[in-house]
């Protein structure tokens, strides 16, 4: 990967375990309901939220991509259904937020971001909606690009081609970093990238088609772009 010029970079579960984050943001967001809002958790409580979700996400196909707006749509309609006023959605969803962008890192990101940023551009990808500079990594990013942004999310093309373009390159010159297979591997490589699977947890790869390099750990990708 002597040609590489740009990197780009997947967020959840590649720079943090998401699913103990997310847990603790809609607990958070429960929690708010039940001291401004308690009759949407008594008519729905936590696992009644999450079909409402999926109501919503349902109704409106078209949004998948943006989960900012599927949670805002889903808290305005169980306030309206128990008679309150949908503008609580906002500081309800900033409860969600807060939580939302207090992950924990894993130990090898910044020193990794540090070391990568000073010879790359670095691009961000993600389909959620993370906000790197409430979480302190705004500054190893020369752009971040997001599903919400772009109106679809990965694997589709327009993503990753749109960060290519973010990062001044051709896609044959960038390479991008993730974890998901589908998402982020397969994303990548039908644009032309190269492709890091960030395999954490030693996972068995089972799919057809395969990354260009396989690690445990940014550190890894540093130590072979700086060999």
């Amino acid at each position: 990967m002597n040609s590489v010029r740009a990197i780009t970079i997947d967020l959840d579960d590649t720079l943090w375990d998401i699913a103990p984050v997310i847990a603790e943001a809609e607990k958070r967001v429960l929690d708010w309901l039940t001291r401004h809002c308690p009759e949407v958790v008594d008519r729905h409580g936590e696992e009644g939220l999450r079909e409402e979700r999926r109501k919503v996400e349902a109704e409106h196909p078209e949004l998948r991509h943006d989960l900012t707006v599927m949670r805002k749509l889903t808290l305005e309609r169980v306030l309206l259904q128990c008679g309150y006023d949908a503008a609580l959605a906002e500081p309800a969803f900033e409860e969600f937020m807060h939580a939302r962008n207090n992950v924990s890192l894993f130990p090898d990101v910044t020193p990794a971001l540090e070391r990568l940023s000073r010879k790359y551009p670095l691009v961000s990808i993600s389909n959620g909606n993370a906000d790197l500079g409430r979480i302190g990594l705004r500054r190893f990013f020369t752009a971040c690009v997001s599903a919400r942004e772009v109106g679809v999310a990965k694997p589709h093309p327009e993503v990753f081609l749109a960060a290519c373009k973010r990062a001044r390159q051709q896609p044959g010159a960038v390479i991008h970093v993730g974890d998901h297979p589908y998402q982020d591997v397969l994303g990548a490589s039908q644009v032309g990238m190269r492709t890091v699977w960030v395999n954490r947890q030693g996972e068995t790869w089972d799919q057809d088609f395969r990354p260009d390099m396989e690690v445990r750990s940014l550190s890894e990708v540093t130590e072979f772009l700086f060999c």
